[in-house]
């Protein structure tokens, strides 16, 4: 009979720490599966926003050179021409629209520092500012700081 109780105390002990051991693997095998979601989230997002960033400089980089080629025309007003205004439309309400997904994808702090770049673009865009040079001028401040604010929280 002592024999009997002490199997059947074997197989329960035993049976116990197997439930309890296969318990303790779901639940670690649970914790690293959440893990590597969230990671491949956080990454998901991070190509998100970089893809976002890396659009709005491209954008305002053809803007600068829209810019560009009105200074070269020398005749401020001749630089206007019909495909000039349809290009120069057309880039801003992308670069406009980039500028807010800034906002949603990355917060207010870098969609302001780019809302400060885009307007310069824009300003170059539309203002004779008299030499290249002081276009250049009027967009390197707003430039720089956007970019180093980009690094720091892509970074």
């Amino acid at each position: 009979m002592n024999q009997l109780w002490a199997s059947l105390i074997g197989v329960v002990l035993g049976g116990g720490m197997s439930y309890l051991a296969q318990l303790t693997t779901a639940r670690q095998a649970a914790r690293t599966e959440d893990k590597r979601q969230a990671t491949q989230v956080a990454e998901a997002r991070r190509a998100e926003r970089l893809d976002t960033i890396r659009e709005f400089i491209q954008l305002a980089q053809q803007g600068i050179r829209l810019a560009e080629e009105r200074y070269e025309a020398r005749d401020w007003s001749s630089g206007r021409t019909p495909e000039w205004l349809a290009a120069e439309r057309a880039l801003v309400e992308r670069l406009w629209i980039c500028e807010r997904m800034i906002l949603v994808l990355i917060g207010p702090k870098l969609y302001q520092l780019a809302w400060d770049y885009a307007s310069a673009v824009h300003h170059v865009l539309w203002e004779d500012l008299g030499e290249p040079e002081a276009a250049w001028n009027h967009l390197r401040g707003p430039m720089n700081i956007f970019l180093d604010a980009a690094h720091e929280k892509l970074g």
